[in-house]
């Protein structure tokens, strides 16, 4: 086991089910909806929260209330949003809604990148930076996805020295947190150990995020060997949800219930209340009935106290 203290023993969970969750799902929730689901989130403990995106609303429906939905939430100091950032269009448009946090992605391939966005790898590098830049310049806080970072639906396995590459671009243009992402849940745990430890020794642990998703059931084994490596800073989806629309494969993300339940019981702090989480992932399944829930669901409703 780890050797705890203080200083080590905490993690931070990103709720991306509020974005990632929704943006693939056949049913579209409204607006009040969306906060009905936020807050059992919030009531669980959550704080960290990737709200929307600020794309098309014609090729990402699910997602047109990006402006309202955001003017609605709590402001309160306690929760960080972030909005995901497609262009420098969306960019405008999230600063205009009063974001306080955007994050931008930047898949490793030329292929996901054109399917993704309609840029080639070389222009999609390029605007990533100068929206990190421009976030920074104005101050927001600045995520940067890696999209597809250990393989990729058109081009097969990523190259780590590509993923660096990037990284290191988008570290340079001033992004506060990297987020590593396993888009279509390809990765296996000796790669996520080889890479997470190399992030961590060349960012720290304070930049460096991991972004798993659950194709092959592995996500809560791939987000403990992260744990290992020294990551502190991961997503996950409500119930499981999740996918991109735009990589054939992407099947929903880590549940943050079972991220939660697994850190919990090994004995780290996440600040967040399992049995609670529980209420929240009923309110998905009721609103979507492709809300599956994570691995945990079934052995946690069978508890004697749970039927209670």
């Amino acid at each position: 086991l780890f050797p705890y203290t203080t200083l080590f023993r905490s993690i931070l969970i990103n709720e991306v089910g509020l974005r990632d969750g929704l943006q693939n799902q056949p049913s579209i929730l409204s607006t009040d909806q969306k906060l009905a689901l936020f807050h059992t989130l919030r009531a669980a403990g959550i704080r960290d929260f990737e709200a929307t995106s600020f794309v098309s609303p014609k090729h990402v429906p699910q997602l047109a209330d990006a402006a309202e939905f955001l003017r609605l939430l709590p402001q309160d100091r306690s929760l960080r949003y972030t909005c995901l950032i497609p262009n420098e269009r969306g960019y405008e448009r999230a600063l205009a809604a009063g974001a306080t946090g955007i994050a931008v992605v930047l898949s490793a391939t030329e292929g996901l990148n054109q399917k993704n966005i309609g840029m080639s790898l070389v222009q999609a590098t390029e605007v990533c930076e100068r929206v990190v830049r421009r976030a920074k310049d104005e101050g927001l806080f600045a995520r940067a996805y890696i999209a597809a970072a250990f393989a990729c639906p058109f081009e097969g396995l990523t190259p780590p020295r590509v993923l660096f590459e990037l990284l290191d671009r988008m570290r340079t243009a001033g992004a506060d947190e990297l987020a590593i992402a396993d888009t279509i849940g390809a990765a296996n745990p000796r790669q996520v150990k080889d890479v997470f430890q190399e992030a961590i020794n060349r960012y720290d642990d304070s930049h460096v995020a991991a972004h798993f998703h659950d194709t092959r059931g592995l996500g809560t084994a791939l987000a403990w060997t992260a744990a290992e490596a020294g990551v502190r800073r991961f997503d996950s989806s409500i119930a499981g949800l999740g996918g991109c629309p735009f990589a054939p494969g992407a099947s929903g993300n880590v549940a943050t219930e079972d991220l939660v339940f697994m850190f919990n019981d090994v004995g780290f702090e996440t600040g967040i209340d399992f049995n609670a989480l529980l209420a929240a992932v009923g309110t998905a399944a009721t609103m979507l009935q492709a809300a599956r829930g994570g691995h945990i669901v079934p052995w946690a409703r069978s508890r004697p106290q749970a039927a209670e």
